[in-house]
Order: C-alpha cells, then sequence, then structure tokens
C-alpha cells in the first residue's frame, strides 16, 4: 500500500516539494578556516572582511557554498553554518517541533553573539527561507540578502491561492508518512528525489551519502515547516536589498520556461520593497554547483 508521502512525491505536478530536498557534494573547507559548534549548529569561519552568513538547504551540507567562500574570501568573513540533523550533523531535539523557528533564532543568537554587523544573508533553498525570516525579526542585523532559489511559499507554486492553513493537514500526512515509511523504502523514495538537483549527475553518489547522513525525523518535520511558511506577505517588512537567484532547467521538460519560472518568482516576491530577480540559464537547482562563476560575480556584484 503507498502511503500519503510516497505518492505525492512521485507525481511530476509535486516537483516543487522536492525542490526543497536537494542535497550537496561535500569538499573540505580551507585549512585555514575556523570551526566550532553553536547551538547545535556547525560553523566554519574563512576570510577577512565585511560578514556573510551562508546558509545551505534542507538535508545539505554547508560545503555547497565551500568554493563560493573560497571565490569572495578575500573581501568578506564567510560563515559556513551546517544545521543540525542534515548531512552527518547530530540532530537537536529542541529543532524537531519547529525546526525553522528554531534555526531563525540560533541564527540571530549567533551574529548576536559573535557582535557581527550589517551582516549578507546567503541562503540556499530552506537556507533562503530561513534568510528572510531573519531578516523580518531582526531587521537591525542585516544588511542584505542574497536568496538561491527559494521561494517565500512553496506550496503556492501550484496553486497560488492556497493558505498555510489549507496546507497543514496535506503537509501532516506528507510528515507522517516519512516517518512511517519502512526505512528501505523511504530511501528509496529520497534518491528518486535527487534526479533533477544538480545538473551533473556525477554528484549523485555522493548526494545519496549526505541523504544517508541526515536525520529523518528533523528532515520530516522541516518538510513540514517549508510547506506550512507562508511569507509572501511578511516579506513586505523586510526593507534591506534582495537578491533572488533562480533556476528553472530542471523544469523545461514539464514545459517551464525561464519567462514563465521567473513570473512565479516576481508574484510571489510582488510584496518585497526592494527585490531584484536574477535566472540562470542552465543551472538547476543547485546554483553553487551549477553555475558557480555566475553565482560569485552575482553576489560580489550586489554586495559592493
Amino acid at each position: 500500500m503507498k502511503t500519503p508521502h510516497k505518492s505525492i512525491f512521485c507525481n511530476p505536478k509535486f516537483r516543487w516539494i522536492a525542490m526543497i530536498a536537494g542535497l550537496i557534494t561535500a569538499i573540505s573547507v580551507s585549512s585555514h578556516s575556523k570551526a566550532e559548534t553553536f547551538e547545535g549548529m556547525d560553523v566554519k569561519v574563512a576570510g577577512k572582511g565585511s560578514p556573510v552568513i551562508f546558509l545551505p538547504g534542507l538535508n545539505s551540507s554547508s560545503d555547497v557554498f565551500t568554493e563560493t567562500c573560497e571565490s569572495v574570501k578575500k573581501e568578506h568573513a564567510c560563515h559556513l553554518l551546517q544545521l543540525p540533523g542534515f548531512a552527518g550533523q547530530p540532530s537537536l531535539e529542541s529543532a524537531n517541533g519547529d525546526f525553522l523557528n528554531t534555526m531563525r533564532d540560533s541564527i540571530i543568537h549567533y551574529i548576536d553573539n559573535k557582535k557581527l554587523k550589517h551582516v549578507v544573508l546567503v541562503g540556499h533553498s530552506l537556507g533562503g527561507t530561513l534568510s528572510l525570516m531573519i531578516a523580518i525579526k531582526a531587521p537591525q542585523l542585516i544588511g542584505k540578502l542574497v536568496i538561491i532559489d527559494a521561494l517565500p511559499f512553496y506550496a503556492a507554486v501550484q496553486n497560488p491561492a492556497t493558505t498555510a492553513d489549507a496546507m497543514r493537514p496535506v503537509a501532516a500526512s506528507i510528515r507522517d508518512g516519512m516517518k512511517a515509511q519502512a526505512a528501505d523504502e523511504y530511501r528509496k523514495n529520497a534518491i528518486n528525489n535527487l534526479q533533477g538537483m544538480s545538473n551533473n549527475p556525477d554528484r549523485t553518489p555522493t548526494l545519496i551519502k549526505w541523504l544517508d547522513g541526515s536525520d529523518r525525523n528533523t528532515t520530516a518535520q522541516a518538510m513540514y515547516d517549508m510547506m506550512t511558511t507562508d511569507l509572501r506577505q511578511p516579506i513586505a517588512a523586510i526593507q534591506q536589498p534582495i537578491l533572488v537567484l533562480g533556476a528553472w532547467a530542471a523544469y523545461k521538460q514539464y514545459g517551464s520556461t525561464k519567462d514563465s519560472t521567473k513570473a512565479i518568482y516576481a508574484a510571489q516576491y510582488a510584496q518585497a520593497k526592494n527585490v531584484t530577480i536574477e535566472m540562470a540559464d542552465t543551472s538547476y537547482h543547485f546554483i553553487p554547483w551549477d553555475a558557480p562563476q555566475w553565482l560569485v560575480e552575482q553576489i560580489k556584484t550586489f554586495t559592493k
């Protein structure tokens, strides 16, 4: 018998769910970086200059941004944060009931603790959602935001009229189905959802490694939170400049075009007062790997 989780993830109509389920290949951070743990997050710092905090996505290692950091650390101090429960980082029990809000507050605590000023947040996927949430709650700490392939409300891709309340029973069914699945079935379905995350299929074995290192309960709760968090109206409070970098090529086979995908982004970010949206030409979801030079150029130009 199919679980709700399995059936919905196998349906191409719901590729937007897989969009937030990306993983990334890990490579080592520069030996000159400093590492520590802060409220369950693994933290690596490299470079000097104005602070840039990099936030990876669901089940991802902070190493998704290692190459990006290498390219900008002459001008910026890179703070690479890996969230608990993902890609080998131990899970945090206190986050498994409300993952996004817990992580938002922990990152704010980190910025306060390190006395960082005018921080640039660079967030990919779930990390992009967290970046928006941080800027909404603690605007005095943030200078600019770079949002990489993330939307204010993922569930509205298929139906812009849907609400967080309407999505809660659907999201709960998916979360509970993920937790209830047999281990081999869960892993099989999760591996299937790695397809289309990067345009380089050679990444897949390492993506699976990061999947195997992620805590299922953390992943399930984070998915639920993402599906029931609607920031389309709250982002109106963000005064800081926002650069949104989107990807569309993975959805070309489903009839998407660059213009039609950009229109989705424009609609979701319509309430943002100072937003620029740029679309990668050939990248899939993992822009830091699929279009690394383009990403670095966008960040450098935006942060000057």
